[in-house]
């Protein structure tokens, strides 16, 4: 079992940039494939990077060269820094682990199905 709490978000005008945390605990010493997601009212929640011990980190078309995914395995944490962010990135922001590493899920590593763990979400409001 592990818990993820998110924190970071707010309200940020269109070109500024915003960095959002996730605190992990509970059964940290496992490796998990940690990712970031994001859900509007009108979209499915959507995978937008994920970041595991093994290999570099992935990201989704409309977020990379954009976004950057880290974590601090001393402390726990997971990062999403955000920068040059758009209107359309406003969504709530979701942490997720999921067993094993990112690598196992192949080209479905932006599958929800394969995160068992889930923060509560934090939101990130871009203002044109």
């Amino acid at each position: 079992q592990v818990q993820l709490v998110e924190s970071g978000g707010g309200s940020v005008q269109a070109g500024g940039s915003v960095r959002l945390s996730c605190a992990a605990s509970g059964s940290t010493q496992i490796d998990y494939c940690m990712g970031w997601f994001r859900q509007t009212a009108d979209k499915e929640r959507e995978g937008i990077a994920v970041v595991d011990n093994e290999r570099e980190p992935r990201y989704a078309d409309a977020v990379r060269g954009r976004f950057t995914i880290s974590k601090d395995n001393d402390k726990n944490i997971l990062y999403l820094q955000m920068d040059s962010l758009k209107a359309e990135d406003t969504a709530m922001y979701y942490c997720a682990a999921g067993w094993g590493g990112c690598s196992a899920y192949g080209s479905s590593w932006s599958d929800r199905k394969n995160f068992g763990y889930w923060g509560q979400g934090t939101q990130v409001t871009v203002s044109s």
